[in-house]
């Protein structure tokens, strides 16, 4: 599977970006989709995760509230809608791909099979 993701830009904090990840083939029922970033000088980590089957979704607490994953069956293809963003949000955007749905394990990018190139947004102070 390939993952292109795509959507990032520069945005004043407050402002809103949504990102999308499509993927190269179709998705199964036991796939979930994750996205992770990472900001300069930092460890890559946990943004949200959707399982492809029933879409049950999952955030790590710094977006809650602020960012919503969804997903399109129909285009194979996953999107992040973040809102209130603040310059701490800026960083290299990445969608993953884990062929499991193990809610204990959606938060550890080990656990992601695929990855995209990343997209990055950049929050103005």
């Amino acid at each position: 599977v390939q993952l292109q993701a795509s959507g990032g830009g520069l945005v004043q904090a407050g402002g809103s970006l949504r990102l999308s990840c499509a993927a190269s083939e179709y998705i199964s029922s036991s796939y979930s989709m994750g996205w992770f970033r990472q900001a300069p000088g930092k460890e890559r980590e946990f943004v949200a995760a959707i399982k492809w089957n029933g879409g049950s979704t999952y955030y790590a607490d710094s977006v809650k509230g602020r960012f919503i994953m969804t997903r399109d069956k129909a285009k194979n293809t996953v999107h992040l809608q973040m809102n209130s963003l603040k310059p701490e949000d800026t960083a290299v955007y990445y969608c993953a791909a884990d062929r499991s749905s193990i809610i204990s394990t959606m938060g550890n990018m080990r656990s992601y099979d695929y990855w995209g190139q990343g997209t990055l947004v950049t929050v103005s102070s």
